[in-house]
């Protein structure tokens, strides 16, 4: 690989997507849970789950803010590294995008800080609304973001007009629901609920390596564990669903997951481990099961599949990156269905707090739902290459008309910036983490409405007080 502009602008753009989409699939499942929190709260008036909530939105407040800075840096990239794209799929992904913002972003930055700071001045069913309208606002965030990635996958509903732009033929209900739209919806939502599941599920298990009696950590754990258990077995079958479509609308995507160079008349063996070679159009030392592939991706031991080799070398993505950051994904999938049924497993014979295994089994999962989401976005993005918009509009035409030393510079930068930045806000999160929920009065401290230059580093502190503190 030569390092190009085209090349650089795409690492950089992955360099800063990667940071981005970590805070997303937290924050998207850490609002729900915080609803759910609040909620077992108003039902029970049991004052441990509205400790466990206050504990929770303190890290919420965090993570929403390095999403959204994250995020904005993003933006900017369409124009200044991707211009050719956002002039040519300006007129469809524009206001899908705005669409995001004047519904979804809107609705969570107007009920977040009621959310964060309005217990003492809003009714209890009124805050609890607040936080149920958080939860709901990155689910709409979610739907609108996965639509404009999802009509780039599976590009519909549109025409190119006479100065190359794509824009809507029609009704733009083609556009916004496109043949892969409610497979990726799906799949990324239920991603983003084990994610935060892992995460709690962690955090519990620390704790409970510590001090297996204490209450806090007894809850955060079960509830994480019963999300494990519950969502995996779905997640997979969502996968296998989002599998078939992706066969029937991007085969050679699929082909790359799967390392099929050679076409398979009889069934195609599931490959489950070797070194795919594009040059030799053949994966090296690999460990297969035959026809599993075909039973897989066709329910039928004995369809026949094609192969890469059906196809130009020149509409081929990247095969190593995609057969290796797919197994990644389903590899670490399968890991947290096996920790969800284990738990259940301690959960019957009534050990879940005393099984230390487990508790490091689970505090060595905590990450891995970061992990998957990236592994997972890699192989879709990656996998969509040599496209932007697949089909219609390649990458290299995509591209702004910069020089290589100009976009390296940008990344140096970025990669500079990102690590100092980001890196001391994750560390700020872990230390949260590493304290445990303490018991506080019913109403939290009022909270002045002029007090100024707080941001969710300086906020968290004021939402509930430290353990001691006067």
């Amino acid at each position: 690989m030569t390092f190009d502009a085209l090349h650089l602008a795409r690492a950089q753009f992955a360099f800063t997507m990667s940071f981005h989409f970590v805070f997303p699939a937290f924050s998207i499942g850490l609002a729900s849970y915080l609803a759910v929190l609040e909620g077992l709260w108003l039902k029970t008036s049991n004052s441990l789950y509205l400790d466990l909530f206050r504990y929770w939105v303190k890290i919420f407040a965090v993570v929403f803010g390095m999403g959204v800075v994250s995020g904005i840096v993003m933006s900017y990239q369409f124009g200044t590294n991707w211009s050719a794209y956002s002039n040519r799929a300006g007129p469809i992904i524009g206001p899908l995008m705005a669409y995001e913002v004047l519904t979804a972003f809107f609705l969570e930055a107007g009920f977040l800080g009621v959310m964060l700071f309005g217990m003492t001045k809003v009714g209890k069913g009124l805050h609890f609304f607040a936080t149920c309208m958080v939860a709901f606002g990155t689910l709409v965030s979610a739907t609108w973001i996965i639509s404009v990635n999802s009509w780039m996958q599976t590009p519909a509903g549109f025409s190119v007009a006479a100065n190359g732009q794509f824009v809507p033929s029609g009704a733009w209900w083609p556009i916004i629901f496109s043949a892969s739209f409610p497979y990726r919806l799906v799949h990324t939502v239920i991603a983003a609920y084990l994610t935060t599941a892992l995460t709690v599920g962690g955090v519990g298990a620390w704790h409970l390596l510590k001090d297996k009696a204490d209450p806090y950590a007894r809850k955060m754990f079960s509830m994480a564990m019963w999300m494990a258990a519950l969502v995996a077995p779905v997640q997979i079958l969502a996968g296998d669903q989002h599998g078939l479509n992706t066969l029937e609308h991007q085969p050679i995507k699929v082909l790359a997951m799967e390392g099929d160079f050679d076409p398979s008349p009889d069934g195609a063996p599931l490959v489950l481990f070797g070194f795919p070679s594009e040059r030799d159009a053949t994966v090296h030392d690999r460990l297969a099961i035959p026809r599993l592939g075909s039973l897989i991706l066709r329910h039928d031991a004995h369809a026949p599949l094609g192969g890469l080799t059906d196809y130009p070398r020149s509409r081929w993505p990247p095969v190593p990156v995609v057969f290796w950051s797919f197994r990644i994904m389903v590899g670490l999938g399968v890991l947290m269905l096996c920790l969800g049924l284990w738990s259940l497993l301690a959960r019957a014979r009534k050990r879940l707090y005393d099984w230390r295994f487990l508790h490091r089994a689970a505090l060595l999962m905590s990450p891995a739902g970061y992990v998957a989401v990236v592994a997972g976005w890699v192989t879709t993005e990656v996998g969509r290459q040599p496209y932007t918009v697949y089909g219609e509009l390649l990458t290299a035409e995509s591209l702004s008309p910069l020089a290589a030393p100009a976009i390296a510079t940008s990344l140096a930068v970025f990669a500079l910036v990102y690590f100092t930045v980001f890196g001391v806000g994750a560390g700020y999160i872990v230390r949260m983490m590493g304290r445990l929920p303490t018991p506080q009065e019913l109403e939290p401290p009022h909270i002045p409405q002029h007090a100024a230059g707080i941001t969710p580093a300086s906020a968290v502190d004021r939402i509930a007080p430290p353990a001691g503190a006067p």
